[in-house]
């Protein structure tokens, strides 16, 4: 296989994954990320002819797809609101949905300094990108997975970015403090979804940041707790929820917290996909 032009070896591996029933888009993406190219620049280059490295490392690529890993997992990178966060199994790959989260907090919040806590943290996407945004914003990251923290610290220093990172679960490893928001993508499918969704996803992607018990409810239901126990004190609390979870995580923070208000928001396809909880001041 010497000598392929970029276009000989995308269509060379659109075949191989049309063979395999996948995504052959995944073709495209790994071509680009692969040698720092944009669309542009790879349509410019269609005729020349790849480097032998290159093209080994692009087939490499397409071998390791068609058995079931991830592109972002095989670049080790994943584009999030503008920005590239590294990405290994230790950590979702951030899904565009989740920037509605972070739109929403940007504009639900003031420009002034806020602090935030990012639970359940992951690669970061979510605090980092707040932080970037907001420079003057105070941000601390937390996650139950060791491997996770490593992860967002490295993407931490990626960025440039000051904010703190902890280890622990849920609330627990900023015990005593308060903060203005809290966000959170955690874990909320139902293990008992496992056989409708993605190969991909349920082999590569952490089953501790995936799945819930109570229906996916299991997470919504401690933090619920543990902010009515003033584990720490915040008057904003946003969440991601998964499309038909949004009457009964609504239901379950107004009935553990007792807040001014608790909204569902609906993402760009219209399903419910954001809980914004206002509490109460103390």
């Amino acid at each position: 296989m010497a000598n392929m032009t970029y276009l000989e070896a995308l269509k060379w591996a659109s075949l191989r994954i049309q063979s395999k029933k996948l995504d052959d888009s995944a073709a495209n993406y790994l071509m680009l990320a692969l040698n720092d190219m944009d669309q542009t620049h790879l349509l410019m280059a269609y005729r020349e002819v790849m480097p032998d490295e290159a093209l080994q490392r692009f087939q490499r690529a397409i071998d390791q797809y068609l058995v079931g890993t991830p592109p972002q997992y095989i670049v080790g990178t994943a584009p999030f609101y503008g920005r590239n966060f590294i990405v290994n199994d230790h950590v979702l790959i951030p899904r565009q949905e989740t920037e509605e989260l972070v739109e929403w907090a940007l504009a639900a919040l003031p420009a002034t300094p806020v602090r935030v806590l990012d639970v359940g943290t992951g690669s970061g996407a979510i605090g980092l990108t707040l932080k970037a945004e907001r420079p003057d914003w105070q941000v601390t990251l937390t996650d139950i997975s060791a491997g996770a923290v490593a992860v967002a610290r490295e993407n931490t220093d990626r960025l440039q970015l000051n904010v703190e990172t902890h280890v622990g679960d849920l609330l627990q490893p900023v015990s005593g403090q308060s903060f203005d928001v809290i966000v959170s993508n955690p874990p909320y499918i139902d293990p008992q979804e496992i056989t409708v969704m993605d190969d991909d996803v349920v082999k590569c992607e952490p089953h501790l940041a995936l799945f819930a018990d109570h229906a996916g409810l299991a997470i919504y239901e401690q933090l619920a707790q543990q902010l009515a126990d003033h584990i720490v004190m915040t008057r904003h609390l946003f969440v991601e929820i998964g499309y038909h979870q949004g009457t009964a995580v609504k239901h379950l923070f107004e009935s553990v917290l007792d807040p001014m208000s608790v909204d569902v928001h609906q993402d760009i396809a219209g399903h419910d996909r954001i809980v914004h909880v206002m509490l109460k001041e103390n």
